[in-house]
């Protein structure tokens, strides 16, 4: 074989190695990766099956409610425009209260709720995921969209 041909072989050996790793690097933090919705993404079926995700935005105003004796707790979150049913067995967050910013991690089960493992309260007031102040803003221009054309109509 000639040091030229030796060369290229040794390359092509190296290329392989380096996709191997990242191939294997990918295949191991897929399952780690936790993708962020609204809940107007998850009432509009946007969200992955049987996968663990994140909804974040507003809990809903008198919608917390115990749910057993326990720690069980449900909630919804909502994001002015849609809600979606949330429930948590563990201890909450201190600042968890309604009409303030939360974040939850879980997946959603057969009976169309997301159970979620962890709950984290918003506290900070003048910060808010991107895609949460988008969405919200999203749809609150939706609503007064909503407003306006029905006040139209009623003209």
């Amino acid at each position: 074989m000639k040091p030229r041909q030796k060369k290229l072989m040794y390359i092509l050996a190296g290329i392989a190695l380096v996709g191997a790793a990242v191939g294997l690097v990918l295949y191991g933090l897929k399952d780690n990766v936790s993708l962020y919705f609204t809940p107007t993404q998850v009432v509009n079926k946007e969200v992955p099956v049987g996968r663990t995700f994140r909804i974040g935005g507003l809990v809903e105003e008198g919608s917390i409610k115990r749910v057993t004796d326990d720690l069980a707790i449900s909630f919804k979150i909502t994001d002015t425009k849609n809600s979606f049913p949330v429930v948590y067995k563990g201890i909450l967050p201190d600042l968890f209260k309604e009409g303030k910013g939360v974040v939850a991690q879980g997946k959603i089960e057969a009976d169309g709720v997301m159970h979620a493992d962890e709950v984290l309260a918003k506290h900070d007031e003048n910060y808010m995921p991107p895609e949460a102040a988008d969405a919200m803003k999203k749809a609150q221009e939706a609503k007064s969209a909503e407003a306006a054309s029905a006040a139209q109509m009623a003209k």
